[in-house]
C-alpha cells in the first residue's frame, strides 16, 4: 500500500513550508505531490509570514526524490532553475492502488473546465486555497486548500491517501475530513 501527501499553495512561506516538513517527517509518505504555487506569493495574495523563496526551495530540495510536482499560474521557468525536481508540467496522471487522479493545479483544469480524463478518474487540484470534496458522479473533485494562505475561513490544510482513504489536514495533523473511493 502506497501512502501519497498532498499540499498545494506553499507560496514561498518558510513559516508553513517548515510546518508541512514536520507533518511529512511525521507521516512517513511514500510520495510527495506538490500541486503549485511553490515560491511566489503572487499579485492577489499579500506576502505569507516568513516569506523567504530561497528558503522554501533549500528546504524542498531536501525532498526531491519523494516530490511529483504540477505547475501552479504564480510558478515560472526561473522556478525550475532553483527546484531540484520538475515543476513546469500542467499536469500529471498518478495511479496509487488502483486510484486514478488527474492532479493540476486548477488555474487551467477544473470543474468549470474539466480536462480530458477518462470517467471515474479524481480530477485534484489546489489554486483555490479552499479545501473541497464534491462527487460529480462520472468523477470526484478534490482539492487540499492552501498550506501557507489559507481561504474562506479554512485551515492551513493538506492531505493524504492510503489505502483509498483520502484525509484532510490541519498543520498540526489533526483529521478534519475523510472520504473513501469506492
Amino acid at each position: 500500500m502506497t501512502k501519497l501527501l498532498i499540499a498545494s499553495d506553499l507560496h514561498g512561506s518558510a513559516l508553513f513550508c517548515r510546518q508541512l516538513l514536520e507533518r511529512i517527517a511525521e507521516e512517513k509518505p511514500d510520495r510527495i505531490l506538490l500541486l503549485g504555487d511553490l515560491l511566489y506569493h503572487g499579485p492577489r495574495n499579500a506576502l505569507p509570514p516568513e516569506y523567504d523563496c530561497p528558503q522554501v526551495y533549500g528546504m524542498l530540495n531536501g525532498l526531491k526524490d519523494q516530490v511529483l510536482a504540477v505547475r501552479g499560474n504564480c510558478d515560472c521557468e526561473v522556478d525550475q532553475m532553483v527546484l531540484e525536481f520538475p515543476v513546469l508540467s500542467d499536469y500529471a496522471l498518478v495511479e496509487v492502488d488502483g486510484v486514478s487522479i488527474y492532479a493540476t493545479h486548477g488555474h487551467l483544469w477544473n470543474e468549470a473546465h474539466l480536462p480530458p480524463m477518462a470517467s471515474g478518474t479524481i480530477l485534484l487540484h489546489g489554486h483555490t486555497h479552499v479545501p473541497a470534496c464534491t462527487d460529480h458522479g462520472s468523477y470526484l473533485y478534490l482539492n487540499p486548500g492552501s498550506v501557507s494562505i489559507p481561504k474562506e475561513n479554512s485551515r492551513h490544510s493538506y492531505m493524504t491517501l492510503e489505502g483509498g482513504l483520502f484525509q484532510w489536514k490541519d498543520l498540526g495533523g489533526t483529521v478534519y475530513q475523510t472520504y473513501t473511493v469506492r
